[in-house]
């Protein structure tokens, strides 16, 4: 037992080792991009933060979603911060999974940075939304009476630049139109729909969505609307970014190489596959006639021949 253990850890840890060193020369190589997205994400903090400013609480506005789903109420508002937690940390989890399984169809560092681009797209038109109109916010620490609804001017820079983490991120008000827990829900469902392997993981994703949308409106973090503009904005930004992107290198055929080919090398790689489809792989200066002798072909070079071959037997020329 402990030998098997042991043999199985050793092929774990090479199988680990290869796997970091192919991701760490893709990050060398998309670290910006990758570095890029992460200052985006925070930017967007930053606005979110920044329309608090703005926010003036006001009787919450008639909603259909409010009519039909029972409020959640404070006590049970945790039920879809859980379920959204839940999702983000096993989508995480999944996109390392190459590290460890030997199955494998993407990069992890090649999947994100199309994530932080979907995210940022989306999040971009979140941004010119919210400040474009500010709603008074349907969540409780947001309503009229509530300390948190309004906030008073800044201090310094570094009241607005630090976020007031981790209050002003969870009481934050007035980015409502659209919401951000569906942009990453949405995207991360769309990634996983994808690139993932599991045919019931795919259906309990969107499953999963339909149910964090539920409980969204439910727990009166946001209006109907700010739920439904994100179901059909973020799957239309997807698609369309999606297809302006390169396509990812798929890496379930076992003649995938190590690493995704540059353009150069993939038009040489089929240039050279379609030479050798049509037969004229080589170099064309090794192409030299040949005489076909008794099923059998000499070149016409600068060899010298004592004689022919005909029919087995030596005959000297004359």
């Amino acid at each position: 037992m402990m030998v098997y253990l042991a043999r199985e850890a050793s092929k774990l840890w090479r199988r680990v080792a290869m796997e970091v060193s192919v991701e760490l020369q893709l990050l060398a190589e998309k670290w910006k991009l990758l570095l890029l997205g992460v200052i985006l994400q925070y930017i967007h903090g930053l606005a979110a933060r920044g329309v608090h400013y703005l926010h003036r609480p006001g009787p919450v506005l008639q909603d259909l979603g409010f009519m039909v789903l029972p409020e959640l109420g404070q006590e049970r508002s945790y039920v879809s911060e859980t379920l959204f937690t839940t999702m983000f940390i096993s989508f995480l989890l999944w996109s390392f999974h190459p590290f460890i399984y030997n199955s494998k169809r993407f990069y992890t560092v090649l999947l994100w940075c199309r994530v932080f681009a979907f995210l940022v797209a989306s999040q971009a038109l979140r941004i010119i939304t919210f400040y474009s109109t500010q709603l008074p916010g349907p969540n409780y620490h947001c309503r009229e009476g509530s300390k948190l609804a309004r906030l008073p001017p800044p201090d310094s820079i570094f009241d607005l630049l630090l976020l007031n983490f981790p209050k002003g991120i969870l009481y934050g008000c007035g980015d409502l139109i659209f919401s951000s827990h569906m942009i990453f829900t949405l995207v991360f469902v769309r990634t996983y729909h994808k690139y993932g392997s599991k045919r019931f993981v795919k259906v309990l994703a969107w499953l999963i969505a339909i149910i964090q949308s539920l409980l969204i409106i439910a727990s009166r973090k946001h209006y109907t609307v700010d739920v439904v503009v994100a179901w059909y904005t973020v799957n239309l930004v997807v698609f369309f970014v999606d297809k302006s992107l390169p396509e990812m290198p798929d890496r379930t055929g076992s003649i995938a190489p190590l690493l995704p080919l540059s353009n150069k090398e993939k038009d040489r790689t089929k240039e050279e596959n379609h030479k050798l489809l049509n037969g004229n792989a080589g170099d064309a200066a090794d192409w030299r006639q040949r005489n076909q002798v008794n099923g059998k072909y000499i070149e016409d070079g600068n060899h010298t021949h004592s004689g022919n071959v005909m029919n087995g037997m030596t005959v000297n020329g004359t």
